[in-house]
């Protein structure tokens, strides 16, 4: 059975477009770019003959099956395995807030969603919201309902607008928003929920959520002692 996958690339900020027709070769156009820079030190640079650059990170969705595939393109047409040419590594995803956000994110490529994670024992979910850009406060004010009490947010363009249009209904605007938060599991549901209600796909927010597993934390002393925190 075919897992879904939240794949994350990192490159200079130059290839972004080289990544992105490539992931197009594929069927993969539903995407969310962010931009950081690179921290490496210098006299690792100088022994692979880099300069520090801008870099790009590139969250697409994927299954397993086009995991492999896509793999070995990037290993055969990108050259991604040379130092320098970038990372690509895949996180699986947990939960989806809708089968219409799952139509979305896998552009209705065939993929049939598990009940749970493949992750069964973790105690904690990072939710991932994406949501048009200026709408923080109105996903803000819908979490807290659920004794939400915080998030980072990380400013993102967005691809996949003929996607959206087809598999939500809806048109998206491309400068988009991407909001972290840290949960405890058995909260994870009821905080969805009241995004998806009050800020999903049919407000103004055109909010998608889901959630990665998180596998081991450090300083989240306010979940163990009862109170919710988000990164």
């Amino acid at each position: 059975m075919n897992k879904l996958y939240m794949m994350t690339t990192i490159s200079d900020r130059n290839q972004t477009r080289r990544f992105l027709a490539f992931y197009k070769e594929y069927g993969v156009t539903v995407t969310m770019i962010t931009f950081g820079k690179g921290t490496a030190a210098s006299e690792v640079l100088d022994s692979f003959g880099l300069e520090a650059a801008e870099k790009a990170l590139i969250f697409s969705f994927v299954t397993d099956t086009e995991w492999k595939k896509i793999k070995k393109g990037l290993e055969k047409q990108i050259k991604i395995d040379i130092p320098g040419s970038g990372i690509a590594f895949i996180v699986p995803l947990a939960s989806i807030g809708g089968k219409k956000q799952l139509l979305f994110l896998t552009e209705g490529r065939e993929f049939k969603k598990e009940e749970e994670s493949q992750l069964k024992d973790t105690k904690y979910e990072l939710l991932v919201v994406i949501a048009n850009q200026g709408y923080t406060d109105m996903i803000m004010d819908a979490a807290r309902e659920a004794n939400a009490a915080g998030g980072t947010v990380v400013h993102a363009k967005g691809t996949g607008t003929e996607a959206a249009q087809k598999f939500l209904g809806v048109s998206i605007a491309v400068e988009k928003e991407m909001i972290f938060m840290v949960t405890r599991k058995e909260s994870k549901n009821a905080i969805m929920k009241v995004i998806m209600d009050k800020a999903g796909i049919n407000s103004e927010a055109r909010s998608i959520v889901f959630s990665l597993p998180v596998t081991e934390t450090a300083g989240m002393r306010l979940i163990e002692d009862g109170d919710e925190f988000f990164t």
